[in-house]
């Protein structure tokens, strides 16, 4: 009975979506929320996936499965509403340490996910990068990965990352070293390298620094999540597990953080220039 249960729950999860997804509930935020007021680049790591499983008596696997499903929804969200910007953390290289079937069944659903919804995001305009060491994954989920950004290469609307295999603190020792190698080949003389430079070499080269940091299941910390990219970002941290966060949900984290007052280590009443103004995401 309870396999049955559990091939019921999945194959639920697995039938084709409609095209669009709407919550009466969760009006879009371009008739709430004046444009200015909505952050240009979002990040969320979609925390308690396998908390939430356990708590309904599922295998993690069932977790993660069902955080797809809301995976694609603030996809689309987030393009309905004209973010320009969407980070989500996917895989760190600390999740590798987990069991080999919950690491098996992760693969699974990110070589199916990116199957079946790169017709969709490409229709869409997005743009998919990979934050992260893509050459370290599985070959069949490293050539998904190179042709979802292959593909939506051109593609100017919505900028998805997507980062897998990834580590914060690993990325700063990366573009460490890019600037390195520069410097003893004689591109760029050691006091040339400033933030800009240092921006340039990371994955998110090319983008504005995180406006806001969503986290949900209720932990607050930013576990090894762009470092350098978060210095400025409001946080929001949302006790729900992933699988339950929603388009509602989100579009109350996007009025807190329109309620803050973002100073920038300024005084109250001035605009300091935002970080990467020059690149904004489109």
């Amino acid at each position: 009975m309870f396999l049955d249960d559990v091939s019921k729950f999945l194959g639920d999860l697995f039938r084709p979506k409609p095209d669009h997804i709407t919550v009466s509930s969760a009006p879009a935020p371009a008739k709430t929320l004046l444009p200015e007021k909505l952050p240009r680049h979002v990040a969320i790591i979609m925390d308690g996936n396998g908390r939430w499983a356990t708590g309904r008596g599922l295998p993690r696997s069932a977790g993660h499965a069902a955080g797809t499903e809301a995976l694609r929804d603030i996809i689309r969200a987030s393009d309905d509403w004209g973010i320009g910007a969407l980070s989500l953390y996917a895989f760190s290289t600390e999740n590798w340490s987990r069991s080999k079937d919950e690491v098996s069944a992760l693969m699974g659903l990110l070589l199916r996910y990116f199957n079946s919804e790169i017709d969709e995001l490409d229709e869409k305009n997005v743009k998919i990068t990979i934050l992260g060491d893509v050459e370290g994954m599985p070959q069949p989920q490293r050539e998904a990965l190179v042709n979802a950004m292959a593909r939506t290469a051109d593609n100017t609307g919505l900028r998805l990352n997507i980062a897998l295999n990834y580590g914060g603190r690993a990325e700063l020792v990366r573009a460490a070293q890019r600037l390195a190698r520069r410097a003893v080949e004689g591109e760029i003389a050691p006091e040339e390298i400033d933030e800009a430079a240092f921006s340039g070499e990371l994955y998110t080269a090319h983008l504005p620094d995180v406006d806001l940091l969503i986290r949900t299941s209720g932990e607050m910390r930013t576990s090894n999540f762009l470092p350098w990219q978060l210095v400025y970002a409001e946080m929001v941290f949302d006790s729900c597990y992933w699988p339950d966060f929603d388009r509602v949900r989100y579009l109350k984290c996007l009025w807190e953080y329109a309620r803050r007052d973002r100073r920038f280590g300024g005084v109250k009443g001035q605009a300091p220039e935002r970080a990467n103004s020059e690149e904004d995401a489109n």
